[in-house]
Parts: structure tokens; sequence; C-alpha cells
């Protein structure tokens, strides 16, 4: 099947990749920390399709036959059963409650249950993993294809108790999961990635919500979860055309059709207006991502100029957190950013990686920075006075008039607050003025991140379509 555009890795090339040692053990370790098992019951593979291969296997080295059983509740059932008429095996394709899992588990045994949950992760269940420990013949496999971004990468995992694993190992082909597949799996599945990946997931139901609602007045929508919904309309043909002269890939399925569900919500509106139906056409929103992976630091970071929530952040470094929430409050934007640094080391690394990963999602969303302000002045806090002034031209140019006695506010080095300025500068792509004052080095401090965030509030609203210089680019 084709998957949706958005379900783009958050990886950021070789160099980020050298940081992640070829390690299925710790990525099998990685996946049992997200999974809720232990390590010794996972067993990392090359997706869904690769761990059901293995259940083939298992199935005819035993000498198997197949059956696909209509019993209610489990209209989607594959029985793998050996000459003898005693199952190898029992694939549940769709996710069920942890009760019916357990009975039919019951009721199959000693055969295995595998439970196919590559897109639980886009639902309310609960993973039937939380059974493994009391269920000995359950499989239950897992996917990153879709809700981690892995769909070109195929990697997953089959959860059981390690018995069972070992039952699948036996038929497992040598170097099964490649080390660029290891190292990209690590990679989507570090910390560092997991606020991005779950404000993905959050969208993307939110959007599938949106469409099912607005099809269901055209045609019979099927009930699921995940990125594709399955509708039933009167002329595939049709359809199929339609979709194509807005842009949008679908595919057909036992006569009927399977709709992707972009992250993007001018995507998903696209996809409406094939069908004829109305959705305005308000601006597009300027949204910015970087993803900074360097030996020091793993950092994504997203920004949203066009909505002030969420905010979110997590540095590892309280204080800057608190700095960084203040420019996002007080610049009206939604900001995302997660860091895994070297902070046994030094913040210094963390501090200027993420100034450095927040001036280029700020530079991405602003892209031809059309209809903007461009300038914006600032900002007095107590006995401080920070005077902020932003020129976002294109060209950078950073100056810093301002000094600080305390080394230290709590884990954040105030020596550093020049360098975040002169990061943010160079990597937005903005002159950035500032000047502070004052006695109390807390006060001078905040001031500056608040009055940056105020100056940028002024430059980036939206005052018109043109661009605001008079040689026409920026």
């Amino acid at each position: 099947m084709s998957l949706p555009a958005p379900f783009t890795p958050l990886i950021s090339g070789a160099e980020g990749l050298d940081a992640y040692p070829s390690n299925p053990a710790a990525l099998a370790a990685r996946m049992a920390e997200i999974y809720g098992v232990s390590a010794d019951q996972v067993l990392p593979v090359r997706g869904l399709t690769h761990a059901l291969e293995l259940v083939w296997r298992l199935a005819l080295r035993d000498g198997g036959s197949v059956e696909a059983p209509k019993t209610e509740p489990y209209s989607r059932l594959q029985a793998i059963y050996p000459a003898k008429g005693e199952a190898v095996a029992v694939i549940a394709r769709a996710i069920g409650s942890l009760a019916a899992i357990t009975e039919m588990a019951a009721r199959v045994a000693p055969a295995l249950l595998v439970v196919d949950e590559g897109v639980v992760e886009f639902s309310d269940a609960t993973s039937a993993a939380t059974l493994i420990k009391d269920v000995p013949n359950l499989i239950v496999l897992r996917s990153l294809s879709l809700a981690y971004g892995l769909a070109g990468a195929r990697v997953g995992a089959a959860l059981a108790q390690p018995q069972t694993l070992e039952r699948l190992v036996s038929v497992l082909e040598p170097y099964a999961l490649p080390s660029p597949l290891v190292k990209m799996a690590q990679q989507a599945l570090d910390p560092s990635r997991m606020l991005e990946s779950a404000e993905r997931i959050a969208t993307v139901r939110r959007e599938r919500e949106r469409l099912v609602r607005e099809l269901s007045r055209l045609m019979p929508v099927d009930q699921g979860v995940g990125p594709i919904i399955i509708t039933r309309p009167e002329n595939l043909e049709a359809a199929l055309g339609q979709l194509k002269a807005f842009g949008i890939t679908a595919d057909v399925s036992e006569e009927r059709l399977r709709l992707p569900v972009s992250v993007k919500t001018e995507v998903n509106d696209r996809l409406l207006a094939a069908f004829g139906m109305s959705v305005g056409k308000a601006r597009a929103p300027r949204i910015g991502q970087s993803v900074r992976d360097t030996k020091e630091t793993r950092i994504v970071c997203a920004v949203n100029l066009d909505e002030a929530a969420p905010v979110k952040i997590e540095t590892g470094v309280g204080f800057f957190d608190h700095m960084l929430e203040q420019i996002a409050a007080h610049g009206g934007f939604s900001l995302r950013l997660k860091c895994e640094g070297d902070l046994h080391t030094d913040p210094h690394h963390t501090i200027e990686d993420c100034a450095i990963a927040l001036g280029q999602a700020l530079k991405q969303a602003l892209g031809e920075r059309k209809g903007i302000q461009r300038y914006g002045f600032v900002l007095p806090m107590d006995e401080a006075n920070a005077v902020v002034s932003i020129d976002l031209s294109g060209r950078p140019f950073p100056v810093f008039e301002g000094t600080f006695e305390t080394p230290y506010l709590g884990d954040y080095r105030t020596d550093m607050t020049a360098h975040v300025f002169r990061s943010l500068a160079e990597h937005l792509g903005a002159a950035v003025h500032i000047t502070v004052t004052g006695t109390d080095d807390h006060h001078k401090t905040e001031a500056c991140y608040k009055g940056f965030g105020r100056a940028l509030r002024q430059a980036i609203k939206v005052e018109g379509d043109a661009i605001p210089s008079t040689k026409g680019v920026l």
C-alpha cells in the first residue's frame, strides 16, 4: 500500500546516524522500554511482514496448512494448522480487548496467538503487550513504520515470552536486521524524538476524525484507526480520478478505497476538495522543523508561528527551558523542543545547539517572509532593562551588550546568553541587537529572553502579502 507523505522519519543524515552504533541489543532494550516489557521479551524484526513470515516459516517447517475462519469477534483471522489439525498459530489482524485476547489465547493453546498491533499507537486501546508475562502462547507485533516514520526502513518487533521468541529465532535467517536499519530505528526511538512523534500521532488522530466526519456525509466509511481511511464510494474509478486531479494518491483493495491521512491540514483539505467539499482557502500555517544530531546533542525542534500552543520544552537545563518558554509565550507561537545532550560534561553544547535548532526552525517557518512586519522593538523588567531590536532581513548580525556577575542560574551558564542570541541571529537570518542593564542577573537574563520574544512577535506578524523590502526579496 502507499503510505501518507507526512510519515517522514525524523532522520538527520549520516552525521546523526554515526551517533548510533549498530547494536541490536541496545535497540531491543529501547523497544522494551517503550513497549513496557523486558528486553528478553523483544525480538527486533524487519517490520510486521517479516514477523509474520517467521510465523509462516514455523508452521511450514512443521507441515502446516492455512485456514481463515470468520469467527466473531475475530472476523479477520488466519489460522495456521499442521497436518494433524492442531494450530501452530492464529493471527489476529485487529486490535481487540484484552479480555478477548486472553480468552482466545486460552482457546487456541498450545497454538501461538499472534496479535498485529501495527497501528495501536493511534488508538486508545491498551496494548496486548501487557498480557505477555501471563500468556505464554501470545506474540504481539509492533511496527515503527507509521507511528515513528520508518515506512521506508521496515523495522518492528515481535514481543513474547523468551521461550516463545526462541521458536521464532529458530527459523530466523542470519543477519536478519541490517546495521543501517538498526541505526535508523535507534535514532527514531531516541528520547529526543518522542515529543515530536507524540505530537505527530495526535495530529493525525485529529485530522482522521475530521476527515471521517466529512467523508461520512458522502459515502460509507469503515471504522478503524491509523493514517488510512477505508471508504466505499459509489464509483471507484471516478473517485480515483478526482483524487489524482488534486494530487492525492490512494489505493483500491477489495472494492474499497484506501485514503491517506496527512499530518498536514492543507493536504487533507485537498482530499476533501477532490470530493467537492468546500474547506475555504485559509493561509497555510507557517510551520518549521529542525532535527540536529551530533556526537554531543540530539535535538528535534518544531514551531508554528500561527498557533500559540502547545509549548513543550525539555532540554535538561531547567532555567533554559524556562527562558525558551518565555520566547515562545511572548512571541505568541507554538514551540516543541526536545534535547538529549551531554549534560554530564557541561550544559554548553545543549544550550548552543538548542539555539541553533530553534533558529533553523524559525527560518524554515518564515519561508519567503511574505507579508511580515519584519521589524520588532522592545523590555523593562523591574530594575533590569533590555532593549531588543530585530530585523528579519535574512542577513545575520548579532550584537549583544551586557555583562553578568553570577556565573550560574541553576544549571544555566549566564555567559551563554550572548551565545544563544548570536546562534539565533545566525541561523534565523536576522539582525538581533540586545542591550541589557540592571543589578539582578536573573532579571537581566529573563528580560533578554522576554524582550526577544516580544520583538519577534512584532516582526513575524503578518500584515499583508508583499515582501517587506524594496528589493523584492529578503
